[in-house]
């Protein structure tokens, strides 16, 4: 919301600075977002009177000017502007003057004497571009009649005045308006409010417009007027284009300035019709598939039942609350229009702007609430100014109220507002703060009830009352107090660690954390999940976030690709969020939606080289080997498998489910090259993703005794079948040593694979490969003995041949 100061103090005048007043409107929740003058800084630029005008004597395009501008002298000035005449008033850049600069952060323009064709000129008339008040540059910035000659400009435009802009929540729609924003002030600083004086204005016409409102959950009031014989070519008052300006509105028409005026004045967006276009009668419906409409800013549009509409006997000439229809819309040869405020519903407003990718000054309003009990004060009050500017004759006003918001009184305890604040806020305190704030209440023993106001769409539950006590009694005068609580010693869980301790263990293996929205692209979801039917939003924020993730490998992947497009060689990130899943078991909860699961992931990805760039190492890029060592100690002192299988985001040959006791919690492997293809990826990231549950689980450590006598180390190498999945010789193995009772044997890895590269070579045949294991054995007993070991040995290898038909290699 931006506006200038001088606007606001016509309607509340506090005895505070410009700095103060932006400072009590921040601490009471109207951040304000930037405070600038209305105009960059000028020196030397008065009021001027054009005495005479000749044409240059070597120049078509340029005239020479004799200009009084209060300095005891006639100044001779050139200038090239077409509107330049005698008698006008126009801002004059004396000798020495200081112009805003041309470019944004350059040096200020400065005036010096000079000759232009031979002619000298003894400073500069402006225009509004010139001055940076406007873009306006089509000719020199005419004055008012009774403007002071000689006087400075800054004073004469008041372009000290400064404009605030205000960052508003989205719950202050009652905020959407200087008024709104006066009457907040009035409320935090004491100051009286000057509300306008607004009387109906005298009916000169027998005239209404038959109007049918056949949607109530639609349109709650509507309120409509028919105005004949405007003048839609009067020039908008110069008071009224500063103040859209200074508000960041373009001045267009008399017409529709006066409509954008009140808008930002009592924040009633309002829509005039010309009325010499509407076919009969007006109904206010749904739409219907397969309307169509054409809006004022050129967009044709296309209609469902969703989406309210104003329509006339022929066609549809609005979109309720949202835009006007281009086939109604006043031009400068309208002399007939029809005046149009309503009450629309917020609910009925709410996200259609957003459906046809566009947004709106009225839908923004419309769709947090608008009050709905000053509809026909607000058509008195554009009424005025359309006749005052622009003439004409006004008939009745015809106001249809047929589904209007009950309001109930919201109730708070003075005990529960007192304890929430922290404060003990009085009760008669707290009765002048509802008094400023236009609050009607009634107050029993401990309890307020409040009943708010038609523009106060933000009053529903007691805690929206406390955070008014709040603001208003002042957050700066709230102490800052740490909190106070029982010192109790509370259980540890040793089997559980937090999510908390996850990330600090990644980012201790060299892995940066990242946070991403759990809204993503829908082609995501396909590749990356191969999910045809992901979860959809109702509104989303973005089209290329229309859909909840179920995985964390697309969020990934895009943050690898901004960083590659950043000339980052080397990549490791990691994400701790939530992915979104249907469960139509699942039960509805305080944090959850029935239908939906929820679940809370570790996903993380690995790019180029192992290391950073040095000299004692050799330069290799990242495999799944590098990234199965991080997954294991992530779950270390517990033991995760490596199973082979398929993932739709990775490579078929290199990936595998990681399962805990039994059951798949996660997958790792290397991004399919599909996707590199696609996503424009040089090399191949590797990515792994865990439930995260299953890595907040751990084991608690066990004891076991240290042995005092060396260990023995022996190697099997035995030959078996190329399909045969050393995993499962190695499980083969354990097997046996359990229903042997063999406590002996401490570790057996895998050192050594190989496979013939000829039919002839190894003694190999071409389907079998030979795998070489290293088992060491340690008793705590005593030094082992050749036949103990020999026997261990022996039941392992003969294990393997009777299962798995392995031969020890000769």
């Amino acid at each position: 919301m931006q506006f200038p100061e001088s606007w606001l103090r016509t309607f509340v005048d506090p005895k505070l600075t410009t700095d103060e007043l932006s400072h009590a409107l921040t601490m009471a929740g109207l951040e304000v977002e930037s405070l600038r003058p209305a105009a960059p800084p000028t020196s030397k630029i008065v009021v001027g009177r054009v005495q005479e005008v000749v044409k240059h004597p070597d120049a078509d395009k340029l005239n020479v000017c004799q200009v009084d501008a209060g300095t005891g002298a006639t100044l001779n000035i050139v200038c090239g502007a077409p509107n330049v005449a005698p008698g006008i008033k126009v801002p004059v850049a004396l000798v020495g003057a200081e112009l805003p600069p041309v470019e944004e952060g350059g040096a200020p323009f400065l005036i010096k004497l000079s000759k232009l064709r031979g002619v000298e000129s003894q400073g500069m008339l402006c225009s509004a571009r010139e001055l940076k008040l406007s873009e306006d540059h089509s000719g020199l910035l005419i004055l008012p009649e009774d403007a002071e000659i000689g006087q400075d400009i800054r004073q004469t435009l008041n372009l000290d005045d400064a404009i605030f802009e205000i960052k508003l929540t989205p719950n202050k729609a009652d905020c959407l308006s200087v008024f709104g924003i006066a009457r907040e002030t009035a409320a935090i600083t004491g100051a009286p409010l000057h509300p306008l004086a607004i009387e109906p204005v005298p009916v000169s016409l027998d005239e209404t417009l038959p109007v049918k409102i056949a949607a109530p959950e639609l349109c709650g009031r509507f309120s409509g007027r028919v105005i004949r014989g405007v003048n839609a070519r009067a020039n908008t008052p110069q008071w009224m284009v500063e103040r859209l300006e200074r508000s960041g509105q373009r001045s267009i028409s008399a017409l529709v300035d006066i409509s954008n005026y009140v808008m930002l004045e009592l924040g009633r967006p309002s829509h005039v019709f010309d009325l010499d276009k509407i076919h009969g009668g007006i109904e206010v419906r749904w739409g219907r598939r397969g309307e169509t409409l054409k809006l004022l800013n050129g967009n044709t549009v296309e209609l469902d039942e969703t989406v309210g509409v104003i329509a006339d006997d022929r066609h549809i000439e609005s979109l309720a609350g949202i835009m006007g229809g281009d086939s109604t819309a006043v031009s400068l040869d309208t002399t007939n229009v029809y005046l149009e405020a309503a009450f629309w519903w917020p609910d009925s407003i709410r996200g259609r702007a957003r459906k046809y990718n566009f947004s709106t000054d009225a839908a923004h309003r419309f769709e947090r609430g608008v009050d709905y009990a000053t509809t026909v004060e607000h058509i008195e009050r554009i009424t005025r100014l359309i006749i005052d500017i622009c003439g004409g004759k006004a008939g009745p006003v015809d106001d249809q109220a047929v589904n209007l918001p009950k309001r109930e009184p919201v109730t708070m305890r003075v005990a529960r507002a007192q304890r929430i604040i922290g404060v003990p806020v009085a009760a008669d305190e707290i009765a002048q703060i509802f008094a400023r704030l236009g609050l009607a209440f009634d107050f029993d023993g401990d309890v307020f009830a409040v009943t708010p106001p038609p523009y106060r769409f933000d009053l529903e539950i007691e805690e929206d009352l406390i955070e008014e006590v709040a603001r208003i009694h002042g957050f700066e005068k709230i102490p800052a107090r740490p909190p106070v609580a029982a010192n109790e010693m509370r259980a540890t869980n040793e089997t559980h660690r937090s999510i908390h301790a996850i990330r600090h263990a990644l980012a201790a293996r060299d892995y940066a954390e990242t946070v991403n929205f759990s809204f993503v692209d829908e082609a995501w979801e396909r590749d990356f999940a191969g999910n045809d039917n992901p979860v959809r939003l109702l509104n989303p924020i973005a089209s290329q976030m229309s859909v909840m993730r179920t995985t964390l490998i697309g969020s990934l992947v895009n943050v690898l690709r901004h960083n590659l497009n950043r000339r980052a060689d080397r990549v490791r990130v990691f994400e701790a969020g939530r992915v979104f899943l249907r469960a139509p078991t699942s039960p509805a909860g305080e944090l959850s939606v029935e239908g939906y699961e929820q679940p809370k992931r570790i996903g993380a990805l690995a790019y180029g080289p192992v290391a950073e760039e040095q000299w004692g190492l050799p330069t290799r890029h990242v495999d799944f080997f590098d990234l199965k060592g991080d997954v294991e100690a992530l779950f270390a002192p517990r033991v995760a498998r490596f199973v082979k299988a398929e993932h739709p985001a990775l490579h078929p040959g290199r990936s595998a489910r990681i399962e805990i006791d039994g059951r798949a919690v996660g997958w790792i492997g290397e991004l399919h090259p599909r996707w590199m293809q696609q996503y424009d990826l040089p090399h191949a990231p590797i990515v792994f993703e865990i439930d995260a549950e299953a890595l907040m689980q751990r084991a608690l450590p066990t004891t076991t005794e240290v042995s005092k006598f060396p260990p023995v180390r022996r190697d099997i190498a035995v030959v078996v079948d190329q399909q045969v999945e050393v995993q499962a010789l190695i499980d083969e193995m354990q097997r046996a040593l359990e229903e042997s009772g063999s406590k002996l044997v401490q570790r057996v890895a895998l050192f050594d694979e190989f496979r013939a590269k000829s039919s002839t070579s190894g003694g190999l045949a071409p389907h079998e490969k030979s795998l070489a294991f290293r088992v060491t054995l340690q008793d705590t007993g005593g030094t082992l003995q050749d036949e103990t070991v020999d026997a261990v040995v022996k039941t392992l290898v003969d294990r393997l041949a009777r299962v798995h038909g392995a031969r020890l290699r000769g």
